[in-house]
């Protein structure tokens, strides 16, 4: 996930100071991936070294007020209309704790694949009921954190899946044909 991105977004809305960067971000992704005040102030930092984003003044609480510049507004644009590349997935922990539990002795990789689907049958659990409460309330408003919602349940149903097959082919290994 970009951070950076994220908050130029934001960013892109209207100036903002860090703290609301957080809640707008939070809010506005059904608070499926809480961000740390500290990581917020740090990306702008980095932002405003980049030509990204510029400070205008404080507000009358004492709040820096981040604005997007040309070049940052530029670079949103920009986010917006690429495509998410798939060239370099991002790191599966669960894959790899497989993968290595595969290959070193003594491992139960069996016992960690039935560990890992009952917590995400709990999440996927979970995710529902999320989705159907926020759907009945039939807000629009509501329709981003629906988007990320759906997104987390497609997820944990492949992983589900995923786990199935894994556990699959863990049974052919200890068990070969013949």
């Amino acid at each position: 996930m970009s951070i950076r991105h994220s908050l130029l977004a934001l960013l892109q809305d209207r100036p903002r100071y860090g703290y609301q960067l957080r809640i707008e971000f939070e809010d506005r992704t059904g608070s499926s991936w809480p961000l740390n005040i500290g990581q917020v102030y740090t990306t702008l930092d980095r932002l405003e070294r980049d030509g990204l984003v510029r400070r205008d003044g404080a507000d009358g609480d004492g709040h820096v007020i981040y604005s997007l510049t040309p070049a940052g507004q530029s670079e949103v644009s920009g986010w917006f209309t690429s495509p998410v590349a798939r060239t370099n997935p991002p790191r599966n922990e669960l894959a790899i704790k497989l993968a290595l539990g595969l290959t070193i002795p003594g491992i139960d990789v069996g016992a960690i694949i039935q560990a890992q689907r009952a917590v995400s049958i709990r999440a996927l659990q979970d995710y529902t009921k999320s989705r159907r409460d926020t759907a009945a309330l039939q807000r629009p408003v509501d329709t981003a954190r629906l988007l990320v919602l759906d997104s987390l349940i497609f997820q944990t149903e492949a992983e589900v899946r995923w786990l199935d097959l894994c556990e699959a082919r863990l049974m052919q290994l200890t068990n070969p044909p013949g």
